[in-house]
């Protein structure tokens, strides 16, 4: 489950996202230490100089990988790509219609539309809907 959520057109890039999505997290990480790591796992949309020394400002080791290592892998050692967490949670928010094509104006809408998804995504996998 991602911990926030940035509303954005799509002509934006992910890259120019990452500082509202870290901001609108609402629960206060705690602090990082040596034996226990913070890890950040993003895709390879994020995968640029500025986003991994934002994150390392805050504290986060980024786990980011790089455009043409998956390819990489998979004709040198034949290892299968990894679905990412990211990709599989689009997948799971593709299947509320509603947010599949945005038809609401404002963004503050179609944040409460998603913020209904995932509550119902949480209830589905804590299997509280039977």
């Amino acid at each position: 489950m991602p911990l926030g959520i940035a509303v954005a057109g799509a002509n934006r890039h992910d890259v120019t996202l990452v500082e509202a999505t870290i901001a609108s997290i609402p629960i206060d990480r705690p602090a990082a230490e040596e034996e226990h790591p913070q890890g950040m796992c993003m895709d390879k949309a994020y995968d640029a100089d500025p986003v991994r020394a934002f994150l390392r400002e805050l504290g986060f080791t980024p786990h980011i990988r790089s455009r043409g290592e998956e390819a990489k892998d998979i004709s040198e050692n034949g290892i299968k790509a990894r679905r990412w967490v990211v990709e599989r949670t689009h997948s799971w928010l593709n299947r509320f219609r509603r947010l599949l094509i945005r038809w609401e104006k404002k963004a503050e809408n179609y944040l409460a539309m998603i913020h209904l998804a995932f509550a119902i995504i949480c209830f589905r996998s804590a299997g509280l809907f039977g």
